[in-house]
């Protein structure tokens, strides 16, 4: 974690650097699937959408998805990472463990809308099922980066340099990395096929059954302290480690256990590598210490044994002091109880909005998950209000603070024709910063500059329709009247600057400012952010359609066990 081991990520941290109505609504029984899934319940989505406003989802939903069919149109069915308009590069000939997943996600949403047939479905899942068995793998997770034209394992951009040249990896090298939360996007999207199309199961268990997300799962010795540290042995290699989190990488051929110094953890749970512990535990791979171990906002010294000798400062995040308390939680699985610092942070002025922050601000850090976790129908006095607070929280600093007819801030591609991408979102920059009290609205307000706040994502409202259906409607609409130029021939384009600013990037080390236009759009399209709308959309007219899949599927039962039995101190 930052200041005590680097929390925060590979590049899809940079696209990842960079999730209710929660009153009682009458719950329906998800069926059980073909999996023996456990027929957990899902409450039903009312978003008050009228008629006219259900068909102009529908229609965004069906621009939406021509995009696939130039996106999937390579060499390999690998989806492009990204493609552009206007000047920006036409191909991101380049894709990820995410990427797949989350087309997966999109060909059912697609085929739930009768967009595409259910036997159109069924071939292009088996066509993206079949090109992903043939890549290589480790244990069966994905690499960082494959090229969309070979199917190599690849460096990634912008060089795309093949792995076969790199004959000797060291620790770091991007040839030998598995991303943590990638593989738990593409994980997500096999789980959900195997349960909207079972007659795909077998393929898919197939790519499924080999990954063993405990090799994520740091299972080193721990105390009652934030991190361990054993006194007798101050060469202990996991002195001062978060032990019980997650691993956010596993480079292969160098084991944690053999480099734990090395490695860095995914602490901070309100973002979206949890969605790695929903599938872990879900799977009996992780156990319930990396829910309870991880931390909601970065916590005070423990008051337990000697902890406040060993335990770091977080004093440096985005509110500080932090409110809440100590609580301690039984671990249904093993009986073991920890003790959580249940803490929070309050938006300023206004000390009803108690919400748990994001690491960097992002929306899609918070909310993505719940595109197919059905946190706020499990989540009601946990993570699942969380999203609802979440989104206010964008919605009122945007509007209010900033003074943005738009909202939304979350990663994505720069509103220019660059091609260039930064993990936006809203981190509490306007407001005066001082030690005491902090004003913050992320955990790592040190993350970002001057610049970060300065982009509307549409995908942002998109995830947003579970939580704030008709604020979310209202926003979609508000991007296409104040920017026309931000809808284009595959509906969305990835960004748009309600003001002008300038932001730096370093091309091959290079320092480079770039200056972009009020109102300019980025006209691309990244395979990513368009399957989070189709998701959205697909939930939001289909009464929560995917989070139903997962639901019904047997990896589900730790979601909803650990979800229903936390409560956060945000009431």
């Amino acid at each position: 974690m930052a200041k005590t081991g680097r929390m925060h990520r590979s590049r899809w941290a940079l696209r990842t650097l960079v999730l209710l109505a929660i009153t009682a609504l009458l719950a329906l029984p998800a069926s059980a699937g073909a999996s023996g899934g456990t027929g957990n319940q899902i409450a039903t989505y009312n978003g008050g959408f009228t008629a006219a406003q259900r068909a102009n989802l529908y229609q965004i939903a069906k621009d939406t998805w021509k995009f696939y069919q130039a996106d999937t149109s390579t060499p390999t069915n690998l989806p492009l990472d990204n493609v552009g308009f206007n000047g920006a590069p036409a191909q991101g000939q380049y894709t990820s463990a995410a990427n797949i997943g989350v087309y997966l996600w999109a060909v059912v949403s697609a085929m739930d809308l009768s967009i595409i047939s259910r036997a159109q479905a069924r071939s292009l899942l088996t066509t993206e099922l079949n090109a992903v068995s043939g890549l290589q793998k480790f244990d069966g997770f994905l690499y960082q980066w494959y090229s969309t034209t070979t199917g190599h394992v690849i460096k990634g951009p912008p060089n795309n340099v093949d792995c076969s040249t790199d004959t000797n990896p060291q620790f770091g090298d991007v040839c030998i990395q598995i991303s943590q939360v990638d593989n738990g996007w593409y994980a997500s999207g096999l789980i959900i096929v195997r349960q909207a199309l079972p007659e795909l199961r077998g393929v898919v268990d197939g790519l499924l059954n080999p990954m063993n997300f405990g090799i994520f799962y740091d299972n080193g010795p721990e105390t009652s302290c934030n991190v361990y540290y054993n006194a007798s042995n101050p060469s202990d290699p996991y002195n001062y480690q978060p032990t019980g989190q997650e691993y956010g990488v596993y480079f292969v051929g160098y084991p944690p256990s053999q480099n734990e110094n090395r490695y860095y953890h995914n602490g901070a749970q309100y973002s979206d590598p949890r969605i790695s512990q929903y599938i872990g535990m879900g799977l009996h791979q992780m156990p319930g210490n990396v829910w309870w171990r991880s931390w909601r906002t970065l916590p005070p010294k423990a008051p337990y044994d000697n902890c406040q000798a060993t335990d770091p400062d977080f004093s440096w995040q985005g509110q500080w002091p932090v409110a809440g308390s100590w609580q301690d939680y039984t671990d249904p699985q093993s009986g073991q109880t920890f003790h959580v610092w249940e803490g929070h942070y309050v938006y300023p002025g206004d000390s009803s909005l108690t919400f748990v922050p994001t690491w960097a601000g992002g929306m899609f850090e918070g909310e993505m998950a719940n595109l197919v976790v059905p946190e706020t129908s499990w989540g009601t006095h946990s993570y699942g209000l969380n999203d609802l607070r979440w989104a206010q929280v964008q919605v009122k600093y945007a509007t209010q603070k900033l003074g943005y007819p738009v909202w939304g801030m979350s990663p994505s591609s720069t509103p220019d024709d660059t091609g260039n991408y930064q993990a936006y979102g809203a981190t509490g920059l306007a407001w005066p910063y001082s030690n005491t009290p902090r004003t913050g609205l992320s955990q790592c307000y040190e993350c970002s500059g001057p610049d970060m706040e300065s982009a509307v994502t549409p995908h942002a409202s998109f995830i947003a329709l579970d939580v704030l259906p008709q604020e979310a409607y209202a926003n979609i609409q508000a991007l296409r009247t104040n920017y026309p130029d931000v809808y284009g021939p595959y509906g969305f384009f990835d960004a748009v600057a309600p003001n002008a600013y300038t932001y730096t990037q370093y091309p091959n080390g290079v320092q480079t400012n770039y200056s972009v236009s009020a109102g300019q759009v980025g006209h691309r399209y990244l395979v990513l952010d368009q399957s989070m709308i189709m998701a959205g959309l697909d939930n939001a007219l289909n009464n929560r359609q995917l989070q139903r899949y997962f639901a019904r599927d047997s990896v589900s039962w730790a979601a909803q066990t650990y979800l229903s039995m936390e409560t956060m101190s945000i009431h």
